[in-house]
């Protein structure tokens, strides 16, 4: 039973609300049902059981995967009561189809002030729940939706204040949050709120010169403009970094600083120089982008946990210099090394399933693979074994052995260490692996889409398939297989292209950064971010109606184009090592023998007799390889020995079977002979 006034709503609408309205349209005082009716409430049951969710789906407009704060009735006091942030609330209805349809916005809003948790937090509540109906009505929520703030340390007899502005757009809510923090008193603001008031130029020009423990920058800006505050406020958990605002109607600041453009951004440095900072563009975005990228800035929350890891990223770095613009193949060799000898190696055997999988991830690196020629021949080598096997099940040490080339076939190698360069990480456990992997699939969907018929007639899915069954199938950490098998079960199947491959994995992939920033396995050194960043590619970021958006023509372009054969490099790489001849051989290269013709003539001598021996080496690869392949079917040396002595001693058998039939028919023929004559 719902109250007396409820709040006005809009009509319902689709198929099955069509029938729950024509079958709530029967009155108690109607006569009794008819065969049509029996067929119509039938209908409507079929259509509820056919179409899950289509009335409940709408009550979880708002997950725990979203950036912001699912409340309840036994929640929302407790949480915007003395709370040392400020909060803005928004109390929906999941049947509100206006509250649908502006979900979107409000997660979007959500995650584009994620970064301001600390000083003002985003919550909804849902008052089409049963247990809120009370709680809705005590907080006089009439309308839907219906947005209220409530102020820092606010008392448990406040009810917040609603806003009744029109616009509900992500920069008009976002201003208002602004103007929420900034109405706040010294007394009462916010914990971890900094000033958002303008500085003087009395206050800024002593700064000028003077070394600190961090930068400064300075936002000068009109007076109208929120750049500076919201700058501010993205950057609120970052530690090494200050960030004050001034207006542009600072004559003597202009003087000084020779600004003449706003909004633009002054950067005082630690050692006291101070210089302008360039953005391509000057947006809030770019500027936020600029500072967190300072050498030292970092999350606050992790600045304890990276002060031991940055001598180590040091260290490394005077022996491996490394171009963030580049991609190195020594981490995808290293991904693949990982991936062949500890990740699959868990496996005992391969069968079925698995053993198709592995067969299409196989096939398809094979097929475009972009490292070099001996990384190439192995995985064909090893694609090709695989797909003339009949068995329906392999032990996997039969593969490790081909990986490790305990055959000795000539050109095949892949190095047997983890060597990171562009997914070096500030301390082990950080990025290498997980970042490599991703590096791998980025390559590989870019390498599909410049030679699309690479994978025709080989029988494999196109790459991202491929990716999501390996994952689902293979990857170690099982919470985070679960999440991308999540993403790719929402979305993946939309994709239609191999243009449109390369940008979902690349939405997919900034996704995960979001999620994961700031969390315990995000290196504070590599701290993850929206990519490619500002640096990278400022014309793949642009602004819409004050709100950051992609470009996403601009973004297929550098994916091309980064992950492109041109941009790969193969500094770092890991080579196979020089033949055994060579290495014992002391003499340099050019460099004459002791003895004139005679020590010519020995090295002749030596050099057929090294020729011969290379001949009987590759006769007993041949060899070994037949062997190889009897201990890939599951023959261990104690089998094959057997076999070798059954065959002996059936020729032997053969044999003198052969002399004595022999014997017996020329017996035969002269016994013949003399009875004829």
């Amino acid at each position: 039973v719902g109250p007396q006034n409820p709040p006005q709503s809009e009509p319902l609408s689709g198929p099955v609300c069509a029938g729950l309205r024509a079958v709530a349209h029967v009155s108690p005082a109607a006569p009794p049902p008819t065969a049509g009716m029996f067929r119509l409430w039938f209908k409507v049951a079929a259509v509820l059981w056919l179409v899950p969710g289509t009335l409940g789906g709408a009550a979880r407009l708002y997950t725990e995967e979203d950036p912001l704060v699912i409340l309840s009735s036994g929640s929302l006091r407790t949480t915007v009561s003395n709370s040392s942030s400020a909060w803005l609330v928004q109390f929906f209805s999941s049947w509100c189809g206006h509250c649908i349809q502006y979900s979107g916005t409000w997660k979007a809003l959500a995650g584009d002030v994620q970064e301001w948790q600390e000083a003002i937090s985003v919550g909804v509540l849902d008052c089409a729940q049963e247990e809120n109906f009370d709680v809705c009505k005590e907080f006089s929520i009439k309308f839907y939706p219906t947005f209220k703030y409530f102020r820092a340390h606010s008392l448990p007899t406040d009810r917040g204040t609603t806003y009744k502005g029109a616009d509900r757009e992500i920069q008009s809510v976002r201003q208002l949050m602004v103007n929420i923090l900034q109405n706040h008193t010294r007394m009462d603001r916010p914990q971890h709120c900094p000033p958002l008031e303008p500085y003087s130029s009395a206050e800024l020009l002593p700064l000028l010169g003077q070394r600190s423990d961090n930068f400064t920058a300075i936002i000068v800006e009109e007076p109208d403009s929120y750049v500076g505050r919201e700058v501010i406020l993205d950057l609120l958990q970052y530690s090494g970094v200050q960030v004050r605002r001034a207006l542009s109607s600072d004559l003597p600041l202009l003087d000084a600083l020779k600004i003449s453009t706003f909004p633009s951004i002054y950067l005082l440095q630690p050692n006291g120089t101070h210089t302008h900072l360039h953005s391509d563009k000057k947006l809030r975005f770019f500027f936020s982008s600029l500072l967190k990228a300072l050498p030292g800035v970092q999350r606050r929350s992790q600045a304890a946990s990276s002060s031991s890891s940055v001598g180590q990223v040091e260290n490394a770095a005077v022996t491996v210099c490394v171009y963030r613009s580049k991609v190195y193949l020594a981490d995808l060799d290293s991904a693949l090394h990982y991936l062949l000898r500890v990740e699959m190696a868990t496996h005992t055997t391969l069968e079925g399933e698995e053993l198709q999988v592995f067969k299409d991830f196989v096939t398809m690196v094979a097929k475009l693979y972009p490292g070099g020629a001996w990384v190439v021949k192995l995985m064909e080598t090893l694609s090709d074994w695989l797909l003339s096997l009949p068995l329906q099940r392999i032990p996997y040490q039969a593969v490790l052995d081909l990986v490790d080339n305990k055959m000795r076939i000539s050109g095949v190698y892949l190095g047997a260490e983890l060597h990171w360069v562009g997914c070096q990480g500030s301390r082990a456990g950080l990025r290498g692996y997980p970042c490599s992997l991703w590096t791998l699939f980025h390559v590989l969907t870019v390498r599909h889409e410049a030679t699309p018929t690479a994978l025709d007639n080989t029988g494999s899915a196109p790459v991202l398939q491929v990716m999501r069954r390996y994952i689902r199938t293979f990857f170690g950490c099982e919470v985070c297989g679960r999440h991308f098998e999540q993403t790719a079960a929402d979305s993946l199947d939309s994709v239609q292209s191999r243009e449109e491959q390369i940008l979902w994995l690349w939405r997919t992939h900034n996704r995960v950064n979001n999620r994961l920033a700031g969390s315990l396995s995000d290196d504070p050194l590599f701290p993850k971010s929206p990519w490619p960043s500002t640096s990278l590619c400022s014309s793949c970021h642009e602004e819409k109606n004050g709100v950051h958006v992609w470009n996403h023509d601009n973004v297929l372009h550098f994916l091309q184009r980064h992950y492109g054969n041109a941009n790969l490099s193969p500094r770092y790489s890991l080579t196979p090592p020089p033949p055994p001849e060579r290495a014992q051989s002391g003499r340099p290269e050019g460099q004459e023998p002791r003895g004139g013709g005679r020590g010519r003539e020995e090295e002749l001598r030596h050099g057929n007799q090294a020729a011969r021996e290379e001949q009987r080496e590759v006769l007993v690869r041949s060899s070994s390889g037949s062997v190889w392949i009897l201990g890939s079917l599951g023959f261990n040396s104690v089998d094959m020995s057997l076999c070798v002595l059954l065959y002996v001693s059936s020729c032997l058998v053969l044999m003198l079977l052969f002399f004595f039939f022999k014997v017996r028919s020329r017996r035969w023929k002269l016994r013949t002979a003399r009875l004829h004559v």
